[in-house]
């Protein structure tokens, strides 16, 4: 999703040539050659020739203009299919509103295109898609199926912001503190604390932020977050290079307050589990060329090019994968982006998960405590305790 806009699909006939047929009704053929799944490993070369202009990128190494095709082209064929499949599900069934799971269903660019393009009124996405949700489908079986419990809708979201995780009470936090000798300030009103926060982040600060219960699935939805300012144009390389040590390419992701979410993007509607990506609105945007072009010109050139007044959530093409946050769901983390919208007139923050490359999303006071030190956080916050880089 994140290389693709640098790119063009040319190897999307080849994709669909070579590797996929897809139906009219977005059923696919795989060719098994070209994959190990059924077979229980990876083959160092499949067994057919290659036709993607070259042999795999060596690990380690960062993607060039050819990762850039191939991941338009596999991102092309994957939305046609996706938009098949939902106008079949449409035409045999009927209905207004689809809902989706698995781990495609996690891929925030084509379930933007189909609710901008698909048959359906309303989509949900089930918040965690992959296959970590099949827990959920385990459990809800149990207790309808097995158990015949009576089904009961609620029309207002029944996942709770899918804050379903542990949680840690201002005791126990306070508790653990002492303990290990922290330093820390306490902080016990919400509003003069979400000020302190937001005035750190204002000046620039990156911060850890663990509040209530973990969240469930793999996005990070203000509970277990790493924050920034997303007007600073420099954020986004220091969180990818840094703390994430990622490639520079992948974008983060906005987290705006629901009712100014319209006078920032487009098309959000409600979008609690960032799992859709829109655009910007036109008067939030620069005057930039979207994708420069030239000679020596790489992906890191194109990712420094400031895009937007919120450049550090806004990816080349001008998109976003947007959540939008309510005060039902989402109450402390609301609090603080009014606290930054006072401050700043911005609603919106750059929000990342809690941790760094190929570890989890922090759990714990103390999963939170060491990733802040390995990471070079400026700040963290634990409930109503603040601490400082150093601490």
């Amino acid at each position: 999703m994140g290389l693709a806009p640098f790119g063009e699909p040319v190897y999307a006939d080849a994709i669909r040539r070579e590797i996929v047929d897809v139906s009219d009704d977005g059923s696919i053929h795989l060719d098994q050659r070209y994959f190990a799944y059924l077979r229980g490993q990876a083959d160092d070369e499949p067994p057919v020739p290659r036709p993607f202009g070259g042999p795999p990128r060596p690990l380690g190494t960062a993607p060039g203009h050819r990762e850039a095709d191939l991941a338009a082209s596999v991102q092309e064929v994957l939305e046609d299919v996706v938009l098949a499949m939902a106008r079949t599900a449409h035409d045999t069934y009927g209905g207004s509103a689809l809902c989706l799971g698995g781990g495609v269903a996690l891929n925030c660019v084509a379930n933007g295109r189909l609710r901008r393009e698909g048959p359906f009124e309303d989509l949900w996405v089930q918040p965690a898609a992959g296959d970590a949700g099949s827990a959920l489908g385990a459990a809800l079986w149990a207790w309808y199926g097995l158990l015949g419990e009576r089904r009961v809708p609620e029309p207002v979201d029944a996942m709770r912001g899918a804050f379903l995780g542990p949680c840690f009470d201002r005791e126990e936090v306070h508790s653990w503190l002492e303990r290990e000798a922290i330093r820390h300030e306490v902080i016990g009103d919400d509003e003069a604390r979400c000020a302190r926060v937001a005035e750190r982040l204002a000046e620039g600060a990156v911060v850890g932020w663990f509040v209530g219960r973990l969240e469930f699935g793999p996005r990070a939805l203000g509970h277990r977050s790493i924050l920034a300012d997303p007007r600073s144009p420099e954020v986004q390389a220091r969180i990818n290079g840094l703390v994430k040590e990622r490639a520079a390419f992948r974008p983060f992701a906005p987290a705006v307050l629901v009712d100014r979410a319209g006078d920032w993007f487009t098309d959000t509607g409600t979008a609690p589990y960032m799992n859709l990506v829109t655009r910007l609105r036109s008067d939030r945007l620069l005057d930039a060329d979207p994708l420069p072009s030239g000679a020596g010109q790489t992906i890191e050139d194109m990712v420094a090019v400031v895009r937007s007044s919120i450049p550090a959530v806004t990816h080349v093409d001008g998109s976003a994968r947007v959540q939008t946050v309510d005060e039902e769901r989402n109450p402390a983390f609301a609090r603080l982006l009014r606290s930054f919208e006072a401050r700043t007139g911005c609603p919106v923050l750059l929000n990342t998960s809690f941790n760094t490359r190929d570890e989890p999303i922090v759990c714990t006071p103390d999963d939170a405590y060491a990733t802040h030190r390995r990471a070079g956080l400026d700040l963290l916050v634990i409930e109503d305790c603040l601490i400082e880089a150093g601490a």
